[in-house]
């Protein structure tokens, strides 16, 4: 694994320690016995959840209400019902929380389908593991369904509209004033950025970790750190190397900071660019080409949709992409299956002319 996703992982493992003290001891249990089965990652977002489930018992449970969360005992969840949860979902919608960055404040909450199946998981995970582990006598959580979630249209550029983009990213003749002047200093970095993750439908975390030492321009590849620590090539073609090549001529000059020595893009401090920068470049460099929201996760599906149109194999798309199930991509790309089943049906002739 690169330094980068190391360091990504500690400092992770060292937010889930910060927000376990404001859960109940018993969890600290319940996170250990997962860590065989899940990422980081996915821990720390259980955390997050399981604070705002912890509060909502604090604030609104019959029983339970008034007893601070860590004085909560595991025994106490017995008093947990299937209702309770279901009327935790729906606590969900709309809701007030503490801003943890400034406790004197406070943030409205919504959550849709999506969101709400999220913590209903992290949720789930806990109780299964207690009642596992016979420390509650039902499962309550188990009984409950997941929210239907409602499927949204994949967004994609088309082929005017990539074109558009990436002239935009080379030229930045639609940025305003101070934007341009930064634009001169960036408009490599940013071009071979924004091809490499529309010609290789990379997750922007792949991108953002790739180490110089990953390019192999021999095989036109670079080898990046999926979910799960996996590590992949995924293949390239002369556009990409090309916008590569002429960055990396750039990049050689480069003054960097100790940590972002073998990062590939680095920031204007000469660290190491990270995600949320990338996607404010491409909201940025996509502002007045399209009235579609573009983020580095839609030229990803752009990608994904220009593979698929090429190829017709859904496994193929599946694995360049890094799907674990054939299934999550099939739904993705369901619209343009459709399409390729009724034009096929146009193709069958069953008279002669």
């Amino acid at each position: 694994m690169s330094t980068y996703h190391e360091e990504l992982k500690n400092k992770e493992t060292l937010r889930l320690r910060e927000i376990q003290k404001e859960l109940p001891p018993f969890t600290q249990a319940f996170f250990r016995g997962i860590v065989q089965t899940t990422s980081t990652k996915t821990r720390l977002a259980y955390a997050y959840d399981l604070r705002i489930f912890f509060r909502y018992l604090y604030e609104e449970h019959r029983t339970l209400g008034g007893i601070e969360t860590r004085e909560l005992t595991a025994e106490r969840l017995n008093e947990v019902t299937s209702e309770d949860i279901d009327c935790f979902l729906e606590y969900l919608s709309y809701y007030i929380r503490p801003d943890h960055e400034n406790p004197a404040a406070a943030m409205e909450m919504h959550n849709d389908e999506k969101g709400k199946s999220r913590k209903l998981a992290a949720v789930r995970s806990l109780f299964k593991f207690l009642y596992k582990k016979k420390t509650i006598s039902a499962d309550p959580a188990a009984l409950v369904d997941t929210p239907k979630i409602h499927e949204k249209a994949i967004v994609r550029m088309d082929v005017n509209e990539v074109a558009n983009f990436l002239d935009a990213v080379e030229s930045g003749e639609k940025l305003a004033g101070r934007e341009k002047v930064f634009h001169e200093k960036t408009k490599k970095r940013d071009l071979a950025m924004m091809t490499l993750l529309l010609g290789t439908g990379m997750r922007v975390s792949e991108c953002v970790g790739i180490n110089i030492k990953d390019l192999d321009f021999r095989n036109n590849a670079v080898k990046v750190t999926r979910k799960g620590g996996n590590e992949v090539f995924l293949y390239f073609g002369e556009e990409v190397r090309e916008t590569l090549e002429i960055y990396l001529e750039e990049r050689k000059n480069a003054v960097t900071k100790e940590e972002g020595e073998d990062a590939l893009f680095l920031s204007g401090q000469g660290r190491r660019i990270n995600v949320r920068t990338v996607q404010k470049m491409v909201k940025k460099y996509a502002n007045g080409i399209t009235v579609k929201k573009i983020s580095p996760h839609k030229l990803r599906s752009t990608f994904g949709t220009n593979l698929y149109q090429e190829t017709g194999d859904i496994y193929l798309v599946a694995d360049v992409l890094g799907h674990a199930d054939v299934n999550t991509t099939r739904k993705h790309y369901a619209e343009i299956e459709d399409g390729r089943r009724r034009m096929a049906a146009t193709r069958i002739k069953l008279r002669k002319d």
